[in-house]
């Protein structure tokens, strides 16, 4: 009995994530999982969770596609305290990465402009996670092209579950 007591009082992955206020816009997200399908088949999944005591958020998403290995991909957003701001680092399987900031606009998360970096190739992208309801959310992302912006995708994202944490940083 003693050992648990001290296990509960002295292991730091016991306790309870307690985000920031500044992660408000992000927190319906958060202890979930969410699946979309894009047209012609593939789905998309996110699984947020709190990690390091809720000083920031995980997103870890893989891209099913039939006949195709997955595609991973991991987000952290976090806290800019010097410039006073939500921001995301993003890292795929592939290889790619970018970086950028989040902001809030007409109750949506907007991910303005930002270049995603992969095998020496860069493409510049921007998207928008508009809220539908308290369990879904739609994502709409446009790429740039010498003409302008042009349309990417659009998926409905709907709860699907509870995010299981990863077990590390929690």
């Amino acid at each position: 009995m003693r050992k648990l007591i001290c296990l509960l009082l002295f292991a730091p992955s016991f306790a309870l994530a307690h985000p920031d206020a500044a992660y408000q816009p992000l927190a319906f997200l958060a202890d979930h999982c969410w699946t979309g399908a894009f047209p012609g088949g593939r789905t998309d999944e996110h699984c947020f969770t709190w990690i390091y005591d809720g000083k920031f958020l995980r997103d870890r998403h893989t891209v099913r596609a039939e006949g195709k290995p997955d595609a991973l991909g991991e987000s952290i957003y976090f806290w800019d305290s010097a410039a006073k701001q939500l921001e995301y680092l993003y890292i795929e399987s592939d290889g790619g990465f970018s970086r950028g900031p989040v902001t809030i606009g007409n109750e949506a998360l907007i991910f303005p402009d930002t270049s995603l970096v992969e095998n020496g190739k860069t493409i510049v992208y921007r998207s928008r996670w508009q809220r539908s309801g308290a369990t879904a959310y739609d994502v709409v992302t446009e790429f740039k092209s010498k003409d302008g912006w042009a349309p990417g995708f659009k998926i409905h994202m709907e709860q699907s579950g509870a995010a299981k944490a990863s077990g590390d940083a929690r």
